[in-house]
This record gives C-alpha cells, structure tokens and sequence, in this order.
C-alpha cells in the first residue's frame, strides 16, 4: 500500500529530542486513525501509568483517506482519559488532519514531561521545542491562538491546538481547541497537555500525494463529492447543523433538562436550530476537504460598558450538544445568555458536555441541601441563571476551593465525596450526552468504548422503535448496539466524519482504496473493526474497567423516555451480555 501514510513522529518532551519511524506493518494491518492509535497506545502506555503521569502518552492519528477524498478531515487522539481512568479517545476535525499528513506523518506520539512550559512546533519533518513560558498562565485559549498564527509559518494547511486555563489546572475535562472552533473536547485531553507542560503544538506540512491511478482516482472523487452535497441529510447539516436535533427531541420528551428531572423543557423553541438560525446566525464554516460547512457560528453583540452605543461582535460556534448541556441541562432558556456561556468555555478550554452535567447536578446538590453556599463559595446555583452559572464555571477552572477542585475530577468524583449518586448523570465516568429517548441509548452510552452518544448511536435505534412501535429483544439490541461500533472502528480509522456514514459505505470504501492502490473486501473490514474494537476493550480491561459493575445512574429510571419504559434489572442483562459478546469478538 504504497500511498497510504506510514510514517510516526515521536516526541520526547523529557529530553527534548524527536525521531521519525516507519511504521508501515502498523498501517497495512490497522488501517490508521482509531486502529493505528489504539496499538500505539498499547506500545507507550504502561498498565496502571498515572493518567497525569509522565508516562501517559498522547497518540494523535490520521487515516489513509486524508487529504485524497472529502470529509476525512478527523484526527483521533488517544490518550488514559484522567477523567474515567482508562480509555480517553477524541476526534478533532478542522484543519489538523491534513496538517498531519501535509507534514508527512501517519501518526505522532508525545511522551515524557518538559521542566519548563513548552509548545511544539513541527513543520514537515522538523519539530522545534520552543519556549512557552510566555504564553502559559494564559487562561483564553482565543488569545494563545492568536499569538501563535502570528508566531509560526505555514498558513494554510496548518493546526495549531491549545490549552486554556482548565488544561493547565488540569481540570478532569479539560479539552484541546484548534482552529478557534474545533475541539479534541472529552474525556480530559487538555488535562494530559497541561500536566506535560504542554500549552499548544502547531503542525504544518507541505509535501504533496500521488495515487496510483489518477484516472480512477478523478472520477470516484467527482462521485463522492456529487453524492454528498447532494444528500438530503448532509444539506440538513449545512443548513442547521446538529441543533435541527433540539426542537425534536424536545417534542418527544427526550430532551434532557434540568439534570433530568424532566425531559422537555419550555423554552427549547428560543435555543433550537432553527432560531439560531435566524437570529443570530454569521456565518457557516467547514473543515479541511469538506464541502459541507456545518460548523454554524452565532453572532453575539454586547455593549462597551463605557461606550453604551458601540457594541463588539463575537463569533460564537453552537451546536447540538453544547445547546443541550449548556441551555436545557441548566435551564438557560435566554439565547444571549447561553452563548455568553459556551464563549466562556471555549475561551477557557473545557469540554461543554461534561461542564453542563457537573452545574447540573451541583444545582440539585445544592437543591437538596448536600452542598452550601460554603461549597459553591457564595453562589446560589439556580436553573436559568446564566450570570451565576458563568461565576460557578470560573471557580471550577481556577480551583478556588475543595468543592470546585472535587468537581474539577467528574461528576462521579464529586458525589462519592457530596453525595448525591443517585442524580449523578455519569456513564462509566463519562457525563452524560444529550440523549433520553430510551433503553438503547443508555446501554450505548454505559458500554460503547468512549461512553459517548457516538459510539453506538444507540439513540437511533430508540428513534426507529418510536417510528415502527417494535421493539428489540435485549439480545438483538446488545447484538446490534456492538455491530455499530465496530463498523464505525472503520469509519474512524479512514478518519471520516460520521455524518457522512450513510454515503460512506462499504462497497464505496472498497472502491476508494483501489486508486490508493490498496484492495479489502467487505468482510476483511468488518474483521479489521472487530479487532480494532476488541483492542480497544482489552485495553479497557487492563487498566481494571468492568462492564458488569458498572454503576447505573438511577435518575434515567425515574423520568419516562419516549421509546418505552425500562428497569434496572434490563440494563443489568445488557451489561452481562454485552461483556460477553465484547469478550468474544
């Protein structure tokens, strides 16, 4: 597979020295992206290294796809997750899949621990460590990239990723942002960048590709490009994004809000993609290599508070699940307010989800007496109140007391120490995504590798049980829950966005690869997802993950979901056969 990339970038950030290895074994047999970072992964990372520790290692990886055919614009990292203590996995589109492979790599491991802060900058087949004291202690994230695009070549076919605040506080969530509105955003990525001293690495590249037939290659690309900005759910994308979701799921009662103790909230009308489109939509942007543009950026104007008639505008990136954990999770209803929160969270570096959940659940706590104002330190946390929810989110990163420090590791940290389990909305560590439509998702949330709405997509499974009014055994749900996943063990390792599953089909991946030079069969890559999923589980294993004890959050058994009702006893099951069938691939 002559075209496909090979070669691995590895960084020594304790000595300060790098090295470049052909990796071409690797790749022929796992692919790339999810598939090449999960064995890489398995090689640097000691069992039971400290998360935080020197030796947890971060493992970004492109696919053979980038920068040949559209939309394979994701990086996946990989990385312990400081936040579940096992498996951390983000995908990160925007420019840094092709800067990677542009400066020639297939992959690049970061290891070991710098002294002083550091940030990297590796153009081509050069990496210099450069002196980052300078921009470390820099809460805003925003500022730190605009210090960078002056400071460093390669405009164009460049990333520059970035900590804020939360990174270097090594809050448990902390995410990566690139390019201002992309983000390696769960399970706490930032956190393992902040505790190397690492504030930000810039990639740039500029070699060129070749296929091996360019006839073929022409042609299909043409195809595929026709097929997707052709599609009817790709121009759903472009024209709301993922917050056409809102008033949806809304009127199914699957909306998730206030900490789910209702599952439909009132004002969703005010913060759904529909009028954000019309009230506050600026713009629409797109990753690298993709004719879609479905990154949809709000325009948020505010006052000078000395000049009351001139006002400075903001571009602000909303989407489905920033607008759930953010708007509804909290009950902030005001459109202004709740982008005046998400600002506040990309300009710090915190993952939306997961800080959405934990405001959430310090509310109830608050609510029913668990926590104080001595906890929150002065704070009467209260669903809509944005002003206060933004004070409570500046504690949380800059760590002002032992609450906000408990709250900074997870929702599930928090209420060991406070109490409150029982509301508790976390799924093997992870917060909760924005999804209540039934039995499905949660299973899919508990046992999908990441714990994350996009590993099983088991919310559509509830959604066409809604449509049909059939309903899947357990068996065949467990059966077809670990089917998706590991199909989409493929699609993340050619690194393709998932909205584009549905043109990115087996008999058209098959055909993609021959220019490339490369042949598979549709079952040789079903067989390449099971493993790579099957690695990703035993690695889960290792570092002493078990599905069968994995604590059920009792709040999604108390508010119904629309797909039907479902009991403890049902996910127990789910869980059991679920072990199994991981344990078998």
């Amino acid at each position: 597979m002559k075209f496909l990339p090979s070669k691995v970038l590895y960084v020594d950030l304790s000595k300060r020295r790098f090295w470049i290895e052909d990796r071409k074994e690797l790749f022929e047999e796992w692919i790339g992206g999810s598939g090449v970072a999960i064995k890489l992964l398995e090689e640097e990372c000691p069992k039971n290294a400290d998360p935080l520790g020197s030796e947890n290692p971060i493992i970004f990886a492109v696919g053979p796809f980038t920068g040949f055919y559209p939309i394979a614009s994701k990086t996946v990292a990989m990385f312990k997750s400081p936040l579940t203590g096992n498996l951390g996995e983000s995908h990160c589109g925007g420019r840094s899949a092709l800067a990677i492979r542009m400066a020639g790599y297939g992959a690049i491991v970061i290891k070991g621990v710098s002294e002083t802060p550091v940030y990297l900058a590796i153009h081509g087949e050069k990496a210099y460590f450069r002196e980052g004291s300078a921009i470390w202690n820099m809460a805003n994230s925003y500022t730190v990239g605009r210090i960078l695009r002056e400071k460093e070549p390669g405009a164009g076919a460049r990333t520059i990723m970035r900590i804020g605040r939360a990174g270097e506080k090594l809050i448990s969530y902390a995410c990566v942002v690139t390019e201002t509105y992309r983000h390696f955003g769960r399970l706490g990525l930032g956190a393992v960048f902040g505790s190397k001293k690492l504030k930000a690495i810039v990639i740039s590249g500029k070699k060129s590709l070749s296929v091996a037939d360019s006839k073929t290659y022409r042609e299909l690309y043409k195809e595929i490009f026709n097929l997707l900005i052709n599609s009817s759910s790709m121009k759903k994308y472009h024209e709301l994004g993922t917050s056409m979701n809102v008033n949806p799921l809304n009127e199914i009662k699957a909306l998730p809000t206030r900490n789910l103790k209702d599952a439909k909230f009132e004002e969703a009308e005010k913060i759904s993609g529909e009028s954000f489109a019309k009230d506050f939509l600026g713009r629409r942007v797109a990753c690298a290599h993709c004719p879609i543009s479905c990154i949809h950026l709000a325009v948020l104007r505010t006052p000078y508070d000395s000049e009351p008639y001139f006002y400075k505008s903001k571009m602000i990136c909303y989407d489905y699940e920033t607008i759930y954990a953010l708007g509804s999770m909290i009950g902030v209803g005001n459109p202004e307010n709740l982008l005046k929160l998400l600002d506040e969270i990309e300009a710090l570096g915190i993952d939306a989800i997961s800080t959405g959940v934990a405001l959430a659940w310090a509310t109830e706590a608050q609510e029913k007496g668990l926590i104080s104002t001595k906890e929150t330190n002065g704070l009467y946390l209260k669903w809509g109140d944005a002003e206060t929810y933004l004070k409570a989110i500046r504690f949380l990163v800059n760590q002002v007391n032992d609450f906000y420090k408990a709250l900074g590791k997870g929702v599930e940290y928090a209420s060991t120490i406070y109490g409150g389990k029982e509301f508790a909305l976390t799924f093997g560590g992870n917060e909760m995504p924005g999804y209540h439509t039934g039995l499905a998702a949660h299973l899919g949330f508990l046992i999908g590798s990441r714990h994350s709405h996009l590993d099983c997509a088991g919310y559509s499974i509830d959604q066409k049980t809604l449509a049909s009014g059939k309903k899947l055994s357990i068996e065949e749900l467990i059966e077809e829950l670990i089917h998706e996943e590991a199909w989409r063990q493929i699609l993340s390792s050619l690194v393709i966005c998932f909205f584009a599953r549905g043109i990115y089909k087996p008999e058209l991946i098959i055909k993609a690869f021959k220019p490339l030079g490369a042949e598979f069969t549709e079952e040789s890559l079903k067989a390449i997802g099971k493993k790579i999923l099957k690695a990703k589980y035993e690695f889960k294993v290792r570092e002493g993950f078990q599905l069968s004890k994995l604590r059920i959050p009792e709040r999604i058994l108390q508010t119904s979901a629309p797909a039907g009702e479902f009991s403890k006893e049902t996910i127990i099951n789910g869980l059991k056969l679920a072990e199994e069938k991981l344990a078998s691939l």
